[in-house]
């Protein structure tokens, strides 16, 4: 169909009471596999970029193939960047052809966030693509832990940036590997009582499905990350695809394997989202 922003997306969402999933990509065979499976049920995916990716890959690669599977595909794609830390890296990745920039600024003071936020913010309207902010502190399983999104401080946030999307803490967590907890519905009603901005769930992994599907249908959280999830995912799929053959070493046959069931593992993700 076409590649688009995020707010291309994102405001339909809103208005109807679904959600849109990004998809942590980490590299050619998982990015290929969340188009196809967003084209099987015909609903817009975003591809995102976060540091683990560009860590392997350089931003105008990434790019490249964001924007080539994007001109090819028969539904909606959105080239994200997640978890931009810089302006500079926010200006390559722009440089690159991405169509979304998330910057990052969630472990700084409220002000500086602000300020660096609504920086990028500008500078990707300016050229005609989206921005996401964050406010709040997402953790991470195992690792730091989160600082909750104060909802007057989250519409304060929205009206300062002119943010297109904004990541909330609720109980999220990232690179959570099971499903056992649950996002703090009180404090959400409270956040989308102060502003109308599309809200961004990170860590969607280890959000209930159940909870995911209803949350889209009856709040404004319009985007739910899905990263940990799927690549659980790849990695069976490729256990099992070189288990299959111990003799085969051709890593393209090999990787060919991991293609049906990532499609099918997406699928799942992205069904419950599109009401």
């Amino acid at each position: 169909m076409a590649l688009v922003t995020l707010a291309d997306v994102l405001q339909p969402a809103l208005k109807n009471g679904t959600a849109v999933a990004g998809l942590v990509t980490l590299g050619w065979e998982d990015m290929r596999a969340f188009v196809h499976a967003a084209e099987a049920e015909n609903c817009p995916v975003i591809l995102q970029a976060g540091p683990g990716c560009r860590a392997h890959t350089p931003l105008p690669v990434l790019g490249k193939m964001f924007r080539h599977l994007a001109e090819n595909a028969s539904v909606p794609v959105v080239a994200h960047l997640d978890h931009g830390y810089t302006y500079d890296e926010c200006a390559e990745a722009l440089d690159s052809g991405f169509t979304s920039l998330m910057f990052d600024g969630s472990r700084k003071p409220f002000a500086e966030n602000v300020e660096e936020t609504k920086r990028i913010a500008d500078m990707a309207h300016a050229a005609g693509i989206s921005c996401e902010g964050e406010i709040g502190f997402v953790g991470y399983a195992l690792g730091e832990a989160s600082a909750g999104t104060d909802p007057a401080e989250a519409a304060e946030f929205a009206r300062l940036t002119g943010v297109d999307a904004m990541a909330i803490s609720v109980g999220n967590v990232h690179l959570q590997e099971d499903k056992e907890g649950g996002l703090d519905e009180e404090r959400i009603a409270a956040i989308q009582a102060l502003t109308d901005v599309p809200l961004v769930i990170h860590g969607g992994s280890g959000v209930p499905v159940e909870q995911r599907a209803r949350l889209a249908r009856e709040t404004n959280i319009c985007k739910f990350n899905i990263g940990t999830e799927l690549r659980m995912a790849f990695g069976a799929a490729l256990r099992d695809a070189i288990a299959s053959d111990p003799k085969r070493f051709d890593r393209v046959s090999i990787l060919k394997d991991t293609e049906t069931p990532m499609i099918a593992a997406t699928r799942r993700v992205l069904a419950p989202l599109k009401g």
